[in-house]
């Protein structure tokens, strides 16, 4: 899972997407609001986080709303904080 959370990180796209979900739960559309870019493009990289299970979801009736996933974000700190202790 390490390798697919580095790979979705390596984009300054979905890198603000995570800095905008550490302050708070946001729809899809919450979020395409703060960039200016397609909406199905927005939709791609949070497809791209939530397979690297950097986020995840949920239907809230008929907006999807996305949450950080803190424990993979963790996981991933620690292995890379690993390389330090060496």
């Amino acid at each position: 899972m390490a390798g697919e959370a580095f790979k979705a990180l390596s984009d300054p796209t979905r890198r603000r997407i995570l800095e905008l979900l550490r302050a708070g739960d946001l729809s899809a559309g919450q979020i395409a609001e703060q960039f200016d870019i397609s909406k199905p493009s927005i939709s791609n990289h949070l497809g791209i986080l939530r397979s690297a299970g950097l986020v995840s979801s949920e239907r809230q009736g008929q907006s999807i709303v996305y949450h950080l996933n803190m424990t993979v974000l963790q996981e991933v700190m620690e292995w890379f904080y690993s390389f330090g202790e060496r």
